[in-house]
């Protein structure tokens, strides 16, 4: 996975992460679907770079 894809999935994860932190004080639900949301964020990234390297071995990282 390209250091860009990386920052980005780092990056929105704890965006959506700290959002469901502030939301906790206010809408109970509103953050468990952040943290859902976070959750599949931080998956998606991880299939991604499973796939990225089943397509290119992993002696390409």
């Amino acid at each position: 996975m390209s250091k860009a894809l990386s920052l980005w999935f780092a990056c929105s994860s704890i965006f959506v992460l700290g959002a469901a932190a502030i939301s906790m004080s206010y809408n109970g639900w509103l953050a468990l679907l952040l943290g859902v949301l976070a959750i599949f964020n931080i998956g998606w990234g991880f299939m991604i770079k499973a796939k990225k390297n089943r397509l290119n071995g992993p002696e390409a990282e």
